[in-house]
C-alpha cells in the first residue's frame, strides 16, 4: 500500500486529496472541462483521472456536458456550494450587509445564485412596507426575464450563451418578456456593457428590479445582488438611482466570501 505522506513529499497528490482537488479544478475552470485538461494541472496517471471523473459523475458531483467529453459541476456539487455559502458564520455577516442596504433603499434585497434551470434565492431581506412581492428563500426564477438571471447570462462565454439560446424556451411571463433570442442577445450585451441588469415588468406585472454581480477574487460572477419593488412605489428609473449603493454592497459581499 502506498504511503500518502511519501507521495506528498515526492510532489505527488495524496490519494485522499485527489478527488477533492479534481472537483476544485473543475469549479475554478468556470466552463465545462475535459479530464485531460484538468490532468494538465494535477498530473495523475491517465486511468486514475478517468476513474475519478467516473466516480464523481456517478455520485452526482459532476455532470457530463452536451459534447459527451466535458464535465461541469453536478447537482450535489452545486448544492454543496449553496450550503457552504449558507453557513451560519458567513450568513450572519452577509445578512448585516443586506439589512443595511434594504434599510437604505427601503425595498426588498436578494442574493441569488445560478442553478441548472434558473436563479435560486439564497438570501433575502424583506421591505417593511405591507405591500411586498413574496418570493421566499429557495425560490427559483427564470434566467431570461429576471434582473438576476439576465446578469448571469450576460457573463457567459459567447459559445455557451449561443447554446443556451438554442435550447432554452424563452417563455412569455408578461407582455414585456423578451421572447426572441436576438432581442435577448442585444439586451445581454447592454447589461454586460453597463455592469447591471434590469427587469421592467418582464417576470411579473407590476414589479421592477435591478441586479449587479457579486464577483469572486478572479472577477467571475458567484451570485447576484438585486433590489425589487412594486411599480406603484418605484419605477426602474428610481431603482437605478440606488446603483452605487448596490455596487458597494456587492463588493462587500464578494469580500466576505473571499476571506
Amino acid at each position: 500500500m502506498s504511503d500518502p505522506d511519501a507521495n506528498e513529499s515526492n510532489g505527488q497528490i495524496p490519494t485522499n486529496l485527489r478527488l477533492l482537488m479534481l472537483l476544485e479544478a473543475v469549479a475554478k475552470a468556470g466552463v465545462p472541462v475535459t479530464p485531460s485538461a484538468v490532468n494538465e494541472k494535477l498530473g495523475l496517471p491517465k486511468p486514475t483521472i478517468h476513474r475519478l471523473f467516473a466516480t464523481a459523475e456517478a455520485e452526482g458531483f459532476l455532470q457530463r456536458d452536451i459534447d459527451g467529453r466535458s464535465y461541469s459541476p453536478g447537482r450535489r456539487m452545486r448544492q454543496l456550494a449553496i450550503n457552504t455559502l449558507s453557513s451560519e458564520r458567513v450568513r450572519t455577516v452577509r445578512l448585516a450587509v443586506l439589512n443595511r442596504l434594504a434599510s437604505k433603499v427601503g425595498e426588498t434585497c436578494n442574493i441569488a445564485v445560478p442553478e441548472r434551470d434558473g436563479m435560486y434565492y439564497l438570501d433575502r431581506v424583506e421591505t417593511q412596507w405591507p405591500l411586498r412581492i413574496q418570493m421566499p428563500i429557495g425560490t427559483e426564477v427564470p434566467f431570461h426575464c429576471t434582473a438576476s438571471g439576465k446578469m448571469y447570462l450576460s457573463t457567459l462565454r459567447s459559445d455557451h450563451l449561443d447554446r443556451f439560446l438554442r435550447n432554452y424556451v424563452l417563455e412569455e411571463k408578461t407582455p414585456h418578456t423578451i421572447t426572441k433570442p436576438e432581442e435577448l442577445l442585444h439586451e445581454l450585451g447592454r447589461c454586460r456593457k453597463q455592469g447591471y441588469s434590469t427587469d421592467d415588468e418582464e417576470f411579473m406585472a407590476g414589479m421592477t428590479a435591478i441586479a449587479v454581480p457579486i464577483l469572486d477574487e478572479r472577477g467571475r460572477l458567484m451570485s447576484t445582488l438585486s433590489i425589487h419593488a412594486p411599480l406603484q412605489r418605484l419605477t426602474l428609473t428610481d431603482l437605478i438611482r440606488h446603483l452605487d449603493d448596490l455596487k458597494l454592497a456587492a463588493a462587500e459581499l464578494g469580500a466576505i466570501v473571499g476571506r
